[in-house]
């Protein structure tokens, strides 16, 4: 398994694609060792769970409005029926203020529609320093392909 051992044909996939679709193994520990291997060449990492993205531009680079989730008997005075609106920080803000190169890694990514996925390679694109990989599915063996391809198929 010489890709597991260095990673480097991995890194330089996501370098010249800047986002890339993963497949691995359903038990798990290549992604992990993958990882590892990008960490090691310099890389910050943030792995999250791609479930309640929402819109990923807004969740990753802008502070946004979360409400919390309607649990039945509220009051509907000052906060409405569904509460009142919670200021969350974007998630890459201040990961993104050094120089260093940065992978976003994406849990569960096939619940993404093709517009999200769009927007994602989009922001690679415009923020050359960051880099996704978004697991779409699981597979008999370790593959991956750049993410634009997945959309325009």
């Amino acid at each position: 398994m010489p890709l597991l051992l260095s990673g480097r044909r991995f890194r330089e996939d996501l370098e010249q694609a800047g986002a890339l679709a993963l497949y691995a193994p359903l038990e798990g520990g290549a992604e992990t060792r993958l990882l590892r291997r990008l960490r090691a060449a310099g890389y910050g990492a943030q792995i999250t769970s791609a479930r309640g993205l929402g819109d990923p531009e807004a969740f990753l680079f802008q502070s946004h409005g979360v409400r919390p989730p309607h649990l039945g008997h509220h009051s509907v005075g000052r906060g409405a029926a569904v509460g009142e609106v919670q200021r969350v920080m974007p998630q890459l803000g201040a990961l993104l203020e050094g120089v260093k190169p940065m992978v976003l890694w994406l849990l569960e990514a096939q619940v993404l529609s093709s517009a999200e996925l769009q927007s994602l390679c989009t922001l690679t694109r415009r923020e050359p320093r960051l880099k996704i990989v978004a697991e779409l599915g699981g597979a008999r063996s370790l593959r991956w392909r750049p993410l634009e391809q997945m959309v325009a198929a």
